[in-house]
């Protein structure tokens, strides 16, 4: 399998990107960048700006948030989507535990692609909407 039918298969594993045809996985998995990074290398640090998408090639990163590791991710898993569509402060640092390869989708990127692509951006709305309305369903009533 070549790289981006694999972070295909990925992206459309992420919430954000569910239900996006084939075609479109491929225009967003075009933008990315591959980066590599030693051990102990800080990805996203918590209380900052987000712009950046990670999806793990290689490796794991832990999640904290404060002191405390809130979770580990490896190889196909992902941080930082939030990031692509709002412009709040990151809720979590994440640090490579291990050297790592990462595919990273800037915030600037996604957007240009937005606008170059509408019916993309209708998908991701739909999505966003259905999540938003099954989280409400899911909320405990008082």
């Amino acid at each position: 399998m070549d790289r981006h039918a694999w972070i295909d298969e990925q992206l459309a594993a992420v919430p954000l990107f569910q239900g996006l045809s084939k075609k479109q996985l491929r225009r967003i998995s075009s933008l990315m960048t591959r980066i590599d990074r030693p051990a102990g290398q800080v990805l996203t640090t918590e209380g900052q700006p987000g712009y950046e998408f990670f999806i793990v090639l290689e490796g794991e990163v832990e999640v904290r948030q404060g002191d405390r590791v809130v979770a580990t991710r490896r190889r196909g898993e992902y941080v930082g989507e939030i990031a692509l569509l709002d412009k709040r402060p990151r809720t979590a640092t994440v640090v490579g535990t291990t050297p790592v390869s990462v595919e990273v989708l800037s915030r600037r990127e996604f957007m240009s692609l937005l606008t170059e692509a509408p019916e993309l951006s209708e998908q991701i709305l739909a999505t966003m909407a259905q999540r938003l309305a099954d989280l409400e369903t899911q909320a405990p009533t008082g």
